[in-house]
């Protein structure tokens, strides 16, 4: 394995983390938006936001690690895919700030209108984010950012098949893992009517995801053959582990078996992030510039790769700890009697 490979898998290592944690983070948002009116969608409401609350903000240090490794280790591909796909991301990225600080105020603004307002950017935000970024590994996958500045069309360069099939994917993706993990979050605090909704929200969204996964062979077959070549050659390993992968979920989630369906969902999404990889393999931009193509030169990649690996000595435990801390069981004052209304208010908090 070259050196190029090798930041380049680093930066995949993140593409997953950041698909995974900050879809679910993202899907929590779109739960937030479906939960119905005020009274009604308080408990999914207040679910989320005691899920997601202690580690949203966590879940972006994966997307800036992986634009920090593109740009700086294969600054050509980037520049190309930045200045071709702008508006998608620019449109993401504005979508992130209005959610992060429409979660942040909401609750402390006084008005209800207000709060409203806020509850609104931050639901749709959730929505469209993910969907701008699913749209933008469609037009990198249709092959339609050439391997220079500005080289290709900025609006079609997004605004096409293979990208609507991005986003859609993308965004059923986030609210899937959102209600798997929230099953588990759920039950886990003794609210079992909530991770009951939330598990035949899960379902619903997989067969949802299913379906427009077999309609999106068509399309890809149409508008990006050379993806799709790749996916049902080196890639139907990958899609098939995805599929299989998928189909156990179910099987747990309809057990009620939370944590091994967070697992293998996890694999499931996992494997279609591979297969996309090793189908598109060895491009980094379709159909022409190659990973060693976009690499810069080997004293960068070089001391990339060492910070890299003194970086992830310092913030994977720093984040296992997070996420750990945040998925314990809460702890039962042990003095208190638990017939009393102070004992029942302590359980709740």
């Amino acid at each position: 394995m070259t050196l190029a490979y090798a930041v380049l898998g680093a930066a995949f290592v993140g593409l997953i983390a950041y698909a995974l944690f900050g879809g679910a983070d993202f899907g929590g948002g779109i739960w937030d938006l479906l939960a119905g009116g005020t009274e009604r969608g308080r408990a999914v409401r207040e679910r989320v936001e005691h899920s997601i609350g202690p580690v949203w903000e966590a879940n972006h240090v994966w997307l800036i690690f992986v634009l920090v490794v593109l740009w700086t280790g294969f600054s050509g591909g980037f520049a190309a895919a930045v200045t071709t796909l702008y508006i998608p991301l620019t449109l993401a990225a504005f979508g992130i700030i209005a959610r992060g600080a429409a979660f942040a105020y909401r609750k402390s603004v006084p008005t209800l209108r207000m709060r409203r307002f806020l509850g609104a950017a931050f639901a749709l935000s959730s929505l469209l984010t993910p969907f701008f970024f699913g749209a933008v590994v469609g037009g990198v996958a249709s092959g339609r950012v050439p391997p220079r500045i500005a080289g290709g069309d900025v609006v079609t360069s997004w605004a096409n098949p293979t990208s609507l099939l991005g986003g859609t994917l993308a965004v059923l993706v986030c609210a899937y893992l959102a209600a798997v993990f929230l099953c588990g979050d759920a039950r886990r605090d003794g609210e079992h009517e909530l991770a009951e909704a939330f598990r035949r929200r899960a379902l619903a969204t997989a067969v949802v995801t299913g379906a427009v996964g077999l309609a999106g062979i068509a399309v890809l077959r149409a508008d990006a053959p050379v993806l799709f070549d790749g996916l049902t050659g080196r890639g139907l390993p990958a899609m098939l582990l995805s599929v299989a992968a998928g189909l156990t979920a179910l099987a747990l989630l309809l057990t009620r078996r939370y944590i091994a369906a967070r697992l293998t969902s996890a694999l499931a999404v996992t494997a279609i992030l591979v297969g996309w990889a090793v189908g598109q393999y060895p491009y980094l931009l379709l159909p022409s510039l190659t990973v060693e193509q976009a690499a810069t030169g080997r004293p960068t990649l070089l001391a990339l790769l060492v910070a890299l690996c003194v970086g992830t000595v310092i913030l994977i435990p720093a984040l296992v700890f997070l996420y750990t801390l945040f998925q314990r069981p809460p702890r039962q004052p042990e003095h208190l009697d638990h017939s009393t209304p102070q004992a029942r208010q302590a359980e709740r908090e």
